[in-house]
């Protein structure tokens, strides 16, 4: 585990001898270095899920031949999201697999093949991964050259790849969706996870007057005051709606924009602390699948409410808050903390990831040079 900032790297000459061994699809640059081809392109190391509900586990895939319009990119890091494990689970509202797949949803890497991009350069992909298409949790993986954004070299490959889907869910909906302003008060519904701290983070960098964090982990809504919180909640089981609500207008007073990942109860009781005109953007729904609002809290405080939905967004859709994100932590302006593994030990970090850490979890594979100069490690 690693608490971010953190430079590993600072020029291109000391990354020279730490070599990226790429697989047989191609040959990659490193450094100003080409490494020979690692793997048989028939059997590259992969996690495989093999159907609704099953866990994931280690395994080897083909990869397809590059067709024109795509890129093949050794994976250097690709973070798990709960997006994967809420489409693994079969029950997600959008997308089900029943077949056998690699699941994954983004990564950082270089270039092997493209016709667009030149070998080395480094890359975030975004993946939608399918029985048909293979997701990151796999040594190399082909992309189509329309869901690959060019990277910075200065830009860490792992800290990048883990502010990509968590990132823009917070980036976006508080700033595009919510149209967060300067002075204004926001609300983070489940500040303790990945998402939350990175938008507790953008609404203070942004400046919001006054940023409140709610979570139901007392240890964890600790970090989130370091991160620029003026002040946390806590979700009590046993309180009602109404009661938490009083908490909130205590704590936060009327709110302008929040960032709803949890729904159910805490929802409800945001709302009644909405004041007017207030913008209600929900990503998630960890408290519950379902959440009064009453018609009249509705009209009479004029809000809006919308829903974000990631997965359905293209990429150069994203394109302003990836910036945004990667520039802050290029400029050490934006904390995560991350723990990487290695593909081997991704099953045990996906049961994990089931019990909402409060951490973003990483895979690194064995041709990065992440794993030997990463802290801790």
């Amino acid at each position: 585990m690693c608490w971010v900032i953190h430079d590993r790297w600072n020029s291109v000459s000391q990354r020279e001898d730490r070599g990226v061994h790429a697989p047989v699809c191609g040959m990659t640059a490193y450094g100003g270095r080409r490494f020979e081809q690692a793997w048989d392109r028939d059997a590259v190391p992969a996690v495989i899920v093999d159907g609704p509900g099953a866990e994931p586990r280690l395994g080897s895939v083909a990869i397809p031949v590059r067709r024109p319009g795509t890129t093949v990119v050794a994976v250097v890091a690709a973070p798990l999201n709960p997006l994967d494990l809420a489409i693994a689970s079969g029950t997600f509202h959008s997308v089900r697999h029943d077949a056998p797949y690699v699941p994954g949803s983004e990564c950082v890497g270089t270039v092997l093949e493209s016709d667009v991009y030149p070998p080395g350069s480094w890359v975030y992909a975004q993946c939608h991964a399918s029985p048909a298409a293979p997701g990151t949790f796999v040594a190399c993986v082909v992309v189509d050259d329309e869901n690959l954004l060019l990277l910075r070299e200065e830009l860490d490959p792992v800290l990048g790849a883990a502010v990509g889907n968590s990132g823009t869910a917070a980036f976006m909906p508080l700033i595009e969706r919510g149209g967060l302003r300067s002075g204004e008060t926001v609300l983070v519904l489940g500040a303790t996870g990945a998402v939350g701290q990175i938008a507790i983070q953008i609404a203070h960098r942004s400046g919001a007057g006054r940023v409140v964090g709610v979570g139901r982990d007392r240890a964890a809504l600790q970090r989130v005051l370091s991160l620029g919180a003026n002040a946390v909640v806590d979700l009590r089981a046993d309180e009602s709606a109404d009661e938490l609500a009083i908490r909130l207008l205590a704590a936060a007073g009327p709110v302008d924009v929040v960032l709803d990942g949890l729904y159910g109860r805490p929802l409800e009781a945001a709302l009644q602390a909405c004041g007017p005109r207030a913008r209600v953007v929900n990503i998630g729904n960890a408290a519950g699948a379902t959440a009064q609002v009453p018609a009249g809290l509705l009209r009479g405080k004029q809000l809006t409410m919308s829903g974000f939905a990631g997965l359905h967004i293209p990429l150069q859709e994203k394109r302003v808050a990836l910036s945004w994100l990667w520039a802050s932590l290029i400029r050490r302006e934006l904390q995560l903390q991350v723990r990487t593994v290695s593909l081997e030990e991704l099953p045990a970090a996906w049961r994990a990831q089931a019990s909402s850490p409060h951490e973003k979890c990483v895979v690194v594979f064995d041709h990065t040079p992440c794993r030997a100069s990463w802290p801790g490690l």
